[in-house]
């Protein structure tokens, strides 16, 4: 009774930032403590980085313009679709906790509905940035070159950090529609597959019959994709930027209140 008291007493932008902190801590030791998720963190980057440079280099670096080797234009590509990738595991995880009961049980506590969401989508951030870091560092040894300065890599990690945001919401509602973890990795699978490879994220969109390249040149992830490849690369970065920028803001605005809507009529029942 004294805690709940002490619970209303507390603003409710306090509340809420005091719980999420709560959930963001206990997510972030999940993954600290999931082995194989740590796993696939490391070497599922790797694998990805390293067999898309080694199948596809010598193909689709002869499309490429003179002096642009395959890794370099492989990077941004292999990043950003690791970070999607990546960011479905909150799905994975909001479905879990529905459906193993532990959601009940915050229920019967003095927090906030939304903490539970934010602790997933946020430790997302933390293990894609393992995932992200590891891949440079790998990419570096095997050959990659960038031209960036310190202010475009701090505008490669914001629209990195945005893109994953926005891609953890979006995936929060799929982890509270699916009843079953089978069906978060199915539905994240058909949503997630077309949009990274139906991009200039593995090559360039110039080859594509005309109905594809359409469909590519004007989607969310080719522009996230074409935003840090520019940056990297010291290319020119047209409209790709605040494309990028507009698409994940648009997702966001969208997805945070359907998710926590949904959210909360599910932990109503």
């Amino acid at each position: 009774m004294a805690q709940a008291l002490e619970f209303e007493k507390k603003p409710r932008i306090v509340q809420e930032f005091t719980d999420s902190l709560i959930m963001i801590k206990r997510s972030s030791r999940h993954i600290l403590r999931n082995t194989d998720q740590l796993l696939g963190a490391f070497f599922q980057p790797i694998m990805f980085l390293v067999l898309f440079a080694s199948v596809f280099g010598g193909a689709i670096g002869k499309a490429l313009p003179p002096g642009v080797s395959y890794l370099n234009f492989l990077m941004a590509g292999i990043i950003v679709q690791s970070v999607a990738f990546g960011s479905t595991t909150t799905a994975i995880a909001v479905c879990n906790d529905l459906q193993k009961g532990i959601v009940d049980r915050f229920r019967s506590l003095p927090m906030s509905n939304l903490a539970v969401l934010n602790g997933h989508v946020i430790s997302d951030i933390f293990r894609n940035t393992i995932s992200t870091t590891i891949m440079i560092i790998v990419g570096f040894i095997m050959g990659f070159r960038t031209q960036a300065n310190f202010v475009e890599w701090l505008a490669i990690i914001g629209i990195l950090l945005l893109f994953t945001l926005a891609f953890s919401w979006l995936s929060a509602i799929i982890g509270v529609l699916s009843k079953t973890v089978e069906a978060v990795q199915w539905l994240t699978f058909v949503i997630v597959f077309p949009l990274t490879f139906a991009s200039s994220t593995f090559a360039p969109t110039e080859n594509m019959n005309r109905f594809l390249k359409a469909f590519a040149e004007n989607q969310p992830i080719t522009h996230v994709v074409e935003a840090v490849r520019a940056l990297m690369l010291g290319e020119p970065i047209g409209n790709h930027a605040w494309w990028a920028v507009v698409w994940c803001l648009i997702t966001l605005v969208i997805s945070i209140p359907i998710a926590a809507f949904l959210f909360k009529r599910h932990t109503a029942k």
